[in-house]
């Protein structure tokens, strides 16, 4: 079929791209809602320029140099989203201070479904999840905006260099200029391996099971025992953040020990196994949303637990349910006469 569409089935096929689009800007802007209102921007700027398209190109290679000038756009006011561990040092629990900041401040995470096509070769899928990961998204805010457009296009989605010269409206030496310095400060930011969900494999399974039991037990060795002796812990959109045994554990059964008798619910953020944290409620029946972590794996134990405390967007972005309600007792059992 000719990429050269009518009007009619215009909608169903820009529809197609919305996923993978989404995707895109994502790792533009670090931002789920931002990245969501930058691909409507996309559709609509389609729709009303659609008498313009004469089929010069691909109907998916213009839609990306439309989004790719909307994010640009939003990137003119100098915003660069960042975690807790790109703005401060880690505190220690001692000395640990909470202390919000804007919400424009955080990278945010993002439901796998709203980014990962569906349909896929799975050598695609794999690079998909690795590059939606906290760490590399937050790495590539360290990009300037077109050098991050430049290396989003070349190393993620594989287009070769003339395609993105002419996306770009520049030249293949400039691309590849880009490109090099791009990956220059990449390579200085050194995002973390950390595992994906692609599947998880059997010990991965175990590591999670492991440690949703000892975090809703709120038994702390057994906690420890999983975790990397230089694990992060933090909380957006709070800065503090903490890192080693001791001071983690000192913050949950300090400050944090709200969180016992919390209930975890498995879920997927980021490419990355995730879940959806509630605290015992208030009226002493059932559980409500408190956050949602975000789990890095590292050489089978526990890298980072990432906290997002505002469970108020994000639980409805990630589908979850408003409440967890008290489980059923058990009917008593029958003696037998």
């Amino acid at each position: 079929m000719s990429d050269l569409v009518s009007a009619q089935d215009l909608d169903s096929r820009l529809e197609k791209h919305r996923t993978e689009l989404t995707g895109y800007c994502y790792r533009m802007l670090g931002s789920a809602f931002e990245a969501e209102d930058a691909v409507q921007d996309t559709m609509v700027r389609a729709w009303r320029g659609f008498e313009k398209f004469e089929g010069r190109s691909s109907l998916r290679s213009w839609l990306y140099r439309i989004a790719t000038n909307v994010c640009l756009d939003m990137l003119n006011a100098g915003n660069r989203r960042a975690r807790p561990m790109d703005l401060t040092a880690a505190t220690p629990v001692a000395e640990a201070q909470l202390s919000a900041r804007p919400e424009i401040t955080w990278l945010e995470p993002v439901p796998d479904g709203r980014v990962l096509p569906s349909v896929a070769d799975p050598a695609d899928t794999a690079v998909s999840r690795e590059t939606i990961r906290l760490a590399f998204v937050a790495a590539l805010q360290h990009l300037p905006p077109k050098q991050r457009a430049v290396l989003i296009l070349r190393e993620v989605l594989a287009w070769k260099a003339s395609e993105v010269a002419e996306l770009l409206g520049t030249t293949v030496a400039s691309v590849n200029s880009a490109l090099q310095r791009a990956r220059a400060t990449l390579a200085e930011a050194e995002p973390a391996e950390t595992d994906t969900a692609d599947p998880l494999d059997d010990e991965q399974k175990a590591l999670l099971e492991r440690y949703v039991a000892a975090f809703e037990g709120y038994d702390m060795e057994a906690l420890t025992a999983l975790l990397h002796d230089d694990a992060k812990f933090s909380m957006p959109p709070y800065d503090l953040w903490l890192q080693g045994h001791a001071d983690i554990v000192g913050w949950l059964l300090g400050v944090g020990s709200v969180c016992r008798g919390s209930r975890l619910v498995p879920t997927a953020a980021n490419g990355t196994p995730a879940f959806a944290h509630y605290h015992p409620a208030e009226d002493g029946t059932g559980h409500t949303p408190w956050a949602l972590q975000i789990i890095e794996i590292e050489d089978g134990r526990i890298a980072g637990i990432n906290n997002f405390l505002d469970a108020a967007r994000w639980f409805p972005l990630f589908g979850l349910p408003p409440r967890l309600e008290a489980p059923k007792p058990e009917p008593p059992e029958s003696e037998e006469a």
